[in-house]
């Protein structure tokens, strides 16, 4: 696979109900297994869109005790000061970037892609979207952040996604990643992209995890960023 940060495994694929004009590239938490997600996808899939979920590299993760296992970059401890990895980050992001280059080449075009995850899985989509030469869909960022936040807007700048739709989503009982970060991540991507194109989705009483109208509305996101074109 590209990028020295990939696992050997190749994605999990959902594959689209006919010729494929469209995909997403979906990132899993740390220490994910892919079935769940994989299968909460399926339910939501549109006929041209497949649906790609990579796995992430198996690493020693510090919040976790140094516990190796899958993940995209390392986590220090979940705090608005913490201290980043900045080097796995871009790694990683590096990583998505060949990837999408790679689903370029197989026929669908970059706008015609979105970048999707859960937890740090849409953490590392929003730092790719934002820092790729790679004109995008759209954003689903689900119970998440975003990485190095001090370096935008400088990096965002020379990003061909300014203008880029993002539909946030979070869970208003979280406690792993705080509706705060939701909160946070907000404000900052409409300080950096189109205002109007963000949307920020809370759902009550739902902790890290999903829930029904969450995948319900990123299901509408995704049939309005990526229609049908045949």
């Amino acid at each position: 696979m590209c990028g020295n940060n990939m696992s050997a495994q190749l994605p999990a694929i959902v594959p689209a109900a006919r010729k494929a004009t469209a995909a997403i590239f979906f990132f899993f938490d740390l220490n994910e297994r892919l079935h769940g997600w994989v299968e909460t996808l399926s339910y939501i899939r549109t006929p041209h869109i497949k649906y790609i979920c990579p796995h992430a590299q198996i690493r020693p993760v510090t919040i976790n005790m140094n516990m190796a296992m899958p993940s995209w970059f390392d986590i220090t401890c979940l705090s608005p000061e913490a201290e980043e990895d900045a080097t796995g980050i871009k790694l990683a992001a590096e990583t998505i970037k060949s990837l999408i280059d790679q689903e370029v080449k197989n026929g669908i075009p970059s706008h015609r892609i979105i970048l999707g995850g859960f937890s740090q899985g849409g953490a590392l989509a929003l730092y790719t979207a934002l820092t790729t030469q790679q004109k995008l869909g759209g954003v689903v960022a689900l119970s998440c952040w975003l990485p190095l936040r001090n370096t935008f807007p400088q990096v965002a700048a020379n990003s061909a996604n300014k203008d880029i739709h993002v539909l946030q989503c979070h869970g208003e009982a979280d406690p792993l990643v705080p509706l705060l970060f939701g909160s946070l991540t907000h404000e900052k991507l409409k300080s950096i992209i189109n205002p109007a194109n963000v949307s920020f989705k809370t759902y009550p009483d739902m902790m890290h995890s999903s829930c029904l109208k969450e995948m319900m509305d990123v299901k509408q996101f995704i049939e309005k960023q990526l229609p049908p074109i045949d």
